[in-house]
């Protein structure tokens, strides 16, 4: 009966997993880029799901922290990303957040082979702690 009453009192912190801040943490130290940006614009089209939105954002980058890519101030950069709409009480990592025009945040990426950047740090790529 105690285990019983035990799940049913732990379950519902369950049902809103999230990653822990140390699994965020590790994924920005890893990114190849650690860049400021200051974003430039942002187009929102239909997924490849209908759950799915397909988020490419137009960036100039402020600073530049840490590259692999030699990437410098000034630069101009694409960033390609998918949100995905989750159920209400879906369980696992959130979700890349939308930026918004003229936003200057810091971004964890990294460049793929047609030159474009990715976020590298999952909800975290666009904050930090």
């Amino acid at each position: 009966m105690k285990s019983f009453l035990f799940l049913l009192c732990f379950f519902p912190l369950l049902a809103f997993a999230e990653l822990p801040p140390s699994a965020y943490e590790s994924m920005q130290a890893k990114a190849p880029e650690y860049l400021k940006i200051e974003v430039l614009r942002i187009d929102v089209s239909p997924g490849a799901k209908p759950e799915e939105q397909t988020v490419h954002v137009v960036a100039m980058v402020t600073q530049v922290i840490r590259t692999a890519t030699e990437v410098k101030p000034d630069e101009i950069i694409n960033i390609f990303y998918t949100i995905t709409e989750r159920p209400k009480g879906w369980v696992g990592p959130g979700a890349i957040p939308l930026l918004e025009d003229k936003q200057q945040t810091v971004a964890y990426l990294s460049k793929g082979e047609t030159g474009d950047f990715k976020p590298e740090a999952g909800r975290m790529s666009f904050s930090n702690f």
